[in-house]
């Protein structure tokens, strides 16, 4: 049987150790390899077999064997270390829920009385029951099942991610690019090219003219409402330089920025729920976001960098992303995205950042090369470039913007 660390690992430690059920104990050194032999219980009903006589522990009698207690240390020591049995039950939790992981705790009782494993099953009770919320969570090691124990679980991978764009821009420099739209007319003008901007990159289009018509009047073009509501929302935010100085000082406030923010964005969409986070998985294409139940704890875990960082630029940047990867809401997460980064931007005296649509491919592609290779070095590139971009695109009236964009 090949058990124990080796069952949930499948390969060697790095000392080249192998873990193996069998009728004796013994040590049976080969180059390279070293089968440790660890005499136990046979097979039963449920272990996966592998090749000709060699089975592997199913997954629950893993569990058990590696909350043995172990003489050795090091390499040697035949169980993982107790934050990836942690880790690995939470992988279960998250994939199957709370039912999930009652299923796999009835199914571990019964296999610990079948191989004598009693004490084991009583160690795994204790922390699946810390995992939710039965047993004290002080018993608990790994960050992962930690935070599921306080009702914030979170998505490892895309942490990792954002931990990736933080380590890149904490190594860059970046210039400061102070807003020239100071006037009340001037910023108002430039947040009106934000919002047009920001809902044609999402398919919201619409004539110039007529964006501009929803503006000066408040009121939609009547064939279309909803969309025109978007146009009015994004405005409504852009344009309210109080609002736009706002920034989270806590995880909470995040939480209740993105809330408020999104209600006043879809005012009109009822049926994408403003101001609720989603609850049911969405994606584009073949890219899945964060599943709903883990969107919450994900983005507390995002803010913890986003709070280590200083310049604005480099701030504004790892929201922006923060917010576009996680999708936290059914709809209208680019554009919460681009408000989130601007208000950095504008809380900072900074110019903001609009991304015209020529520049829409390039945004799209670095923001994908990012998310699905790790790549941030396009995306700084890219958002470095609008950056610039829009700090020349100045004015206190209107047609000298527009002749300005049109001209670059």
């Amino acid at each position: 049987m090949l058990s124990h660390r080796s069952a949930l690992e499948f390969q060697p430690t790095a000392d080249g150790s192998l873990f193996l059920t069998y009728t004796y104990t013994k040590n049976i050194k080969l180059p390279g390899i070293t089968l440790r032999f660890i005499q136990g219980p046979g097979r039963i009903d449920g272990d996966n077999p592998l090749s000709g006589e060699l089975y592997a522990s199913q997954l629950e009698r893993a569990l058990l064997e590696n909350l043995q207690p172990s003489r050795k240390s090091g390499q040697e020591l035949k169980t993982s270390p107790r934050a990836e049995i942690e880790n690995r039950l939470e992988q279960v939790a998250r994939l199957k829920g709370e039912a999930g992981l009652n299923d796999l705790r009835d199914k571990a009782r019964f296999i610990a009385g079948q191989i004598g494993m009693e004490k084991e099953f009583a160690r795994l009770n204790k922390i699946i029951g810390a995992m939710m919320a039965s047993q004290p969570a002080q018993i608990l090691s790994s960050p992962l099942a930690m935070a599921r124990a306080f009702g914030h679980p979170f998505d490892p991978v895309r942490v990792e991610l954002f931990e990736t764009l933080f380590i890149a821009l904490k190594r860059q420099e970046f210039a400061d690019l102070p807003q020239r739209n100071t006037s009340d007319t001037s910023f108002r003008n430039f947040a009106f090219f934000e919002a047009y901007f920001s809902n044609y990159i999402e398919g919201t289009e619409f004539e110039l003219e007529e964006a501009m018509r929803i503006i000066e009047t408040e009121a939609p073009l009547p064939a279309r409402n909803e969309d025109s509501h978007d146009i009015l929302g994004t405005w409504k935010l852009v344009s309210n330089k109080d609002e736009m100085k706002i920034t989270p000082e806590n995880p909470d406030a995040l939480l209740d920025i993105l809330a408020f923010r999104h209600k006043v964005l879809l005012s009109a969409r009822d049926s994408k729920n403003p101001g609720q986070f989603k609850d049911k998985n969405n994606r584009a294409g073949n890219t899945f976001f964060v599943d709903y139940s883990l969107v919450k704890g994900t983005l507390i875990k995002g803010f913890d960098y986003y709070m280590a960082l200083t310049h604005p630029f480099a701030r504004a940047a790892f929201m922006m992303f923060l917010i576009s990867e996680v999708h936290p809401f059914l709809d209208g997460n680019g554009r919460i995205a681009r408000v989130m980064m601007n208000a950095e931007l504008v809380k900072n005296e900074q110019c903001k950042i609009i991304i015209p649509t020529v520049y829409r491919d390039d945004y799209m592609g670095a923001l994908k090369r990012l998310s699905r290779q790790r790549d941030p070095a396009a995306y700084l590139r890219m958002l470095e470039r609008a950056h610039r971009f829009s700090a020349t695109i100045i004015g206190d009236r209107m047609a000298m913007m527009q002749d300005m964009l049109e001209r670059r």
